[in-house]
């Protein structure tokens, strides 16, 4: 695997300070039932690494002792964590808001099949990844059949009250796009998800969030084997929005790996830059927010990611 870091260490990035703590993304380990082409995080079928049921409690009690008024579960499959269900049964009754980000694909699983359910009785918000609505495009980049799956994932969440009018049950769809380049308006996309979704399968959803493809693990080694990490890091920087930074996601939010050390965000842990100005790691049970506000932020060539043109964050456009 190509190291992208002393690239990125060469763009400068503006400084960036943290506001409030809001929002806790929790990476609950890198097994996946996939092993797409633009993941950041590596993730696969033949990883190993999942967040155990002591690193879960130390978890919450952070959460019991912050101003957290959300969780973001990724992975990997976050599913695919034994302790996901109690994990999140934990954080509702806590009255946290709780978002599953499902790559759709894991609703048809053995031993999953009544997952769709148990996030409905949650009333989890489910992000759900997919990166084109065109089926061509979608298994180019995630694999053969991963298209039709993820209709069929959908529809499930449709016919449970997801993504439907006043049901309380939010369905977001990502869209990433298919290599080396800026994702087009969000708005536009939208649209035409909408639009070609909805006449071809009756899906609906909320809204789309489009994401920028980050040049790190997986997808940057492509663009070093290929030779366009240069050019890819030329057209974020030249897409640079100074608007952008005061939207950026890591303002208000924390990464968490699955040993519980904490990061500035889910890129910076990829990476394994600590959080803030500490040059060690910092785990979730030693962890004070308050101490977090106004704090400096890591920054490397990579948050140009996130402030180029509309920007990015995961939860989509910033403006």
């Amino acid at each position: 695997m190509h190291d992208t870091l002393p690239k990125l260490a060469k763009r400068k990035f503006p400084n960036v300070a943290r506001g409030e703590l809001k929002i806790a993304q929790l990476n609950l380990g890198y097994k996946c039932n996939q092993a797409c082409l633009h993941c950041h995080v590596n993730a696969g079928p033949t990883r190993v690494e999942l967040m155990s049921e002591e690193t879960t409690q130390q978890v919450l009690d952070f959460i019991d002792r912050s101003v957290i008024e959300t969780v973001d579960l990724t992975g990997g499959a976050p599913e695919l964590n034994p302790h996901f269900r109690k994990l999140v049964s934990e954080l509702r009754s806590r009255k946290i808001t709780t978002i599953d980000r499902c790559n759709l694909t894991i609703l048809s699983e053995p031993g999953q099949e009544d997952l769709a359910e148990f996030l409905a009785l949650q009333k989890v918000q489910i992000v759900a990844s997919l990166p084109c609505y065109i089926e061509d495009n979608v298994n180019a980049q995630r694999g053969d059949g991963v298209f039709q799956k993820s209709i069929i994932g959908i529809q499930k969440l449709n016919a449970l009250g997801y993504g439907q009018k006043n049901s309380g049950l939010e369905l977001n769809l990502v869209f990433n796009p298919q290599g080396a380049a800026l994702p087009a308006p969000q708005e536009i996309l939208e649209r035409d998800y909408r639009d070609h979704l909805g006449n071809q399968f009756g899906i609906t959803f909320n809204s789309l969030f489009t994401i920028t493809n980050m040049p790190i693990k997986r997808f940057g080694s492509t663009l070093v084997s290929k030779g366009e990490f240069d050019g890819y890091m030329d057209l974020l920087q030249s897409a640079y929005q100074e608007s952008n930074l005061e939207s950026l996601m890591c303002r208000n939010l924390i990464s968490i790996d699955h040993q519980g050390y904490v990061y500035d965000c889910d890129f910076n842990q990829m990476l394994g830059l600590p959080l803030g100005e500490s040059s060690s790691k910092i785990h979730i049970s030693e962890l004070n927010d308050k101490c977090l506000v106004n704090q400096p932020i890591k920054t490397l060539g990579h948050c140009f990611g996130c402030t180029a043109g509309q920007g990015s964050s995961c939860g989509g456009a910033l403006q």
